[in-house]
């Protein structure tokens, strides 16, 4: 059986499960916290003096990890129950994506919100999400059918 490079890569997953959730945690770490900086710029810290600049940049750090953190949390949940999910079923669909929206969205919003309406409405509007995309198609890559290597497979003729 000769697959093309395309559907090989696509069965060759070159990641393990938990590299996946490590990355998802890690991308939401990042993206929280700069999204932190950006909350902390617009709203709760107060125009910075000269010679009281500690609070101010100590709440916006405080923000910083606030947000960082439950980003993480929210990537990490969703990526290791989708990554369990696709396991135990043995398919990629939209389902996995769903179910990891929707244990990430419960238990993270719901933990910080203190409330099961919370964590209901948060792990459903996650799944929601989630599925749509997952159902639609979306998707950061598009396989055009081309090979791209990191160098040149054509050779070089001596004018070059």
């Amino acid at each position: 059986m000769d697959l093309d490079p395309a559907e090989r890569r696509y069965l060759e997953e070159e990641d393990s499960p938990l590299t996946k959730t490590l990355k998802g945690a890690t991308t939401g770490f990042v993206t929280g916290t700069i999204f932190g900086t950006i909350v902390a710029t617009w709203y709760d810290v107060p125009r910075v003096e000269r010679n009281v600049a500690l609070p101010g940049l100590l709440r916006t750090l405080k923000m910083m990890g606030n947000y960082g953190m439950t980003f993480a949390a929210i990537g990490g949940v969703y990526i290791g129950v989708e990554q369990l999910v696709q396991n135990y079923r043995m398919k990629r669909d939209f389902i996995n994506g769903a179910v990891g929206g929707f244990v990430a969205g419960a238990t993270v919003i719901g933990f910080k919100g203190r409330s099961i309406k919370t964590a209901i409405s948060a792990g459903s509007a996650l799944a929601v999400t989630s599925a749509l995309i997952d159902a639609g198609g979306q998707t950061t890559r598009i396989d055009n059918g081309k090979e791209y290597y990191p160098y040149t497979t054509k050779k070089r003729s001596a004018a070059d």
